[in-house]
């Protein structure tokens, strides 16, 4: 087995290790965490694909933006060893359900696409024209991605905020 392919299976196994872990912890921050662990695994996906930009965005914006924000989020609310109760059944069983429906999409999508090479020559990598495709609303533009991961970011700033807001005592009169 080469590097590359015990790279590329030690990125996944860890992506869906984490993945499972960051859906089934009952403690916030260890959830956030995995979460973290997912993220930098599949940017190193991206660096073997050669993708250093994604990459890059990828710990960026989602390993440094939003789990910072979940983690800050947590910590501000004073709910660092917050335990979520176990799910009951009612919860459990619809959701593995919404998960194997989810795969068996999946798997049929990408099996059944033809992947065939386009054939067009690729784009350039100097700072030009990455600069140009940055500012451009119009194919292969990323005006319009950016401007999605901000709300993004917004959504979970208050997602976290919600999430770990604590509960209002009561108030005796």
């Amino acid at each position: 087995m080469a590097l590359n392919q015990f790279m590329f299976y030690l990125l996944a196994a860890v992506i869906m290790v984490c993945s499972v872990l960051t859906i089934t912890s009952r403690r916030i921050l260890r959830a956030a965490f995995y979460l973290l662990c997912v993220l930098i695994a599949t940017a190193g996906i991206y660096f073997m694909l050669d993708y250093q930009f994604i990459a890059g965005v990828q710990l960026i914006l989602y390993a440094g933006g939003i789990v910072v924000l979940i983690i800050f989020s947590v910590l501000l609310t004073s709910h660092i060893s917050q335990k979520f109760a176990k799910p009951g059944l009612a919860r459990v069983i619809p959701g593995v359900l919404a998960a194997v429906a989810g795969f068996v999409l999946s798997a049929m999508t990408v099996l059944s696409f033809p992947f065939q090479p386009s054939g067009q020559p690729a784009i350039g990598n100097d700072m030009r024209t990455i600069g140009l495709q940055l500012l451009s609303v119009e194919k292969n533009g990323y005006a319009l991605p950016f401007e999605v991961i901000s709300v993004l970011l917004l959504a979970s700033m208050v997602g976290a905020i919600v999430v770990a807001k604590k509960e209002k005592s009561k108030e005796k009169p």
